[in-house]
């Protein structure tokens, strides 16, 4: 049966310092030459998926924005993109601000991806974030709304307290038109809130890709609430040791942790490769 690997990128295959592990990499591309089909489904974007894939040589289309984009790096071909609508990005933005939230943006003009937000109003957490990132060329500090919600929006992101956050969350996750994801951050003691479209699932871009693909079956990694919906579409589905205890009950089994190289060597060992 043919079969395709999906993994999770933070807290699944990635280290605490963003990367895939030497070990990983040497596992994961001999399995690969072997024949497996491997990819990721990852809230990040392009380009910071490909910074932290660095060694791996992924021949397969990923899935990034945790659904919203499914993209060939190689290639730099898009086989499925799920954008926010015009009316529907000026609500979500009109709603954080008025709960005193302000989001990063992630999008793309014609020619290049941004991340932006306006300028001079970064809170703690959004410094630390884009104090990792002083290298990323998708960095787009913007002065009004217009400039900020003007091209094509994938997803919000949000960081900071969880009672600041929460009561955006509140009216938010009640709205059909989108998705809105929950969690503390993998690396810091910031909450994070995610807004997609309700088509930009991480289930719906396996689901898709698998079509793409022709494949029987797909056997996937995670470890946090944006892959649970990943985790009800797939076949197998596995959760490593440092994931949320609720996902564990959901998963196949549990496998090493993130930093112990858990995917590699369950690839490795149940793979067939």
């Amino acid at each position: 049966m043919k079969t395709l690997f999906v993994t999770d990128l933070d807290g699944t295959l990635l280290t605490r310092d963003e990367k895939v592990s030497e070990y990983s990499c040497e596992k994961i591309n001999a399995l690969i030459e072997r024949g497996m089909l491997f990819t990721y489904a990852t809230a990040r974007s392009v380009r910071s998926a490909a910074r932290a894939l660095q060694g791996l040589n992924i021949q397969l289309p990923g899935i990034l924005y945790n659904g919203g984009l499914i993209y060939h790096p190689a290639s730099r071909t898009t086989y499925h993109s799920v954008l926010f609508g015009e009316e529907e990005k000026y609500y979500v933005h009109s709603v954080l601000t008025s709960h005193g939230i302000i989001p990063f943006v992630f999008g793309s003009n014609d020619v290049r991806e941004r991340v932006a937000w306006i300028l001079g109003s970064e809170t703690e957490g959004m410094q630390r974030y884009l104090s990792r990132r002083t290298q990323d060329d998708r960095l787009y500090p913007v002065h009004t709304q217009e400039e900020l919600l003007g091209h094509y929006v994938y997803y919000f992101k949000c960081i900071g307290p969880r009672e600041l956050l929460q009561t955006a969350w509140d009216i938010l996750k009640y709205d059909d038109r989108f998705i809105c994801i929950f969690h503390q951050e993998t690396y810091q003691s910031d909450f994070w809130m995610e807004i997609s479209p309700r088509a930009a699932t991480k289930a719906n871009g396996v689901t898709r890709l698998k079509e793409i693909l022709g494949v029987e079956k797909v056997c996937c990694f995670g470890d946090s609430s944006n892959d649970s919906d990943m985790f009800d579409v797939c076949d197998e589905k596995y959760a490593v040791m440092n994931a949320d205890e609720w996902l564990k009950e959901k998963a196949t089994g549990v496998i090493g942790y993130c930093e112990e190289d858990g995917v590699a060597k369950w690839l490795e060992e149940h793979s067939g490769f």
